[in-house]
């Protein structure tokens, strides 16, 4: 998480770099500073200083190294329980087969939108209780 940390503050002064040479080229060419490109290139160096700052907090709150960072480490101590999911479950088609429908419903006509609410509806609940009835019911 270190190396993370400083492959962001790197970003940070990168980007920096870049606005101040993006702005003084500007203002050589046109005389005034193009405002659009220098406000993104700035904001995208404060939104890289925003992560290294919260992973910096996140490595000394943590107290010690991640796995990755550790060159004894073995790839079963990054490897986390990440819960249970069930190979055989149809839900989560049903379910993007109604986001698409939405989407759909958003750009074609108002009219298909109920219909996708209804299916993701049905598919939510399906899948929320897909333990609760049937061969693998708990």
């Amino acid at each position: 998480m270190r190396t993370n940390t400083g492959l962001w503050w790197i970003l940070c002064a990168f980007f920096l770099i870049v606005a101040a040479l993006y702005t003084g080229w500007n203002i050589l060419e046109h005389g005034e500073p193009e405002w659009v490109g220098t406000v993104a290139l700035l904001f995208t160096a404060l939104m890289s200083a925003l992560i290294a700052f919260y992973m910096q907090r996140v490595h000394r709150a943590q107290g010690g190294e991640l796995p990755e960072d550790v060159l004894t480490a073995d790839i079963d101590d990054g490897d986390p329980e990440l819960g249970e999911f069930s190979p055989w479950s149809w839900w989560p088609i049903v379910l993007a087969s109604a986001a698409a429908l939405g989407m759909i419903g958003l750009a074609v006509g108002t009219w298909m939108m109920p219909i996708g609410i209804a299916v993701f509806v049905v598919a939510i609940v399906g899948w929320v209780y897909e333990y609760y009835r049937g061969y693998f019911a708990r």
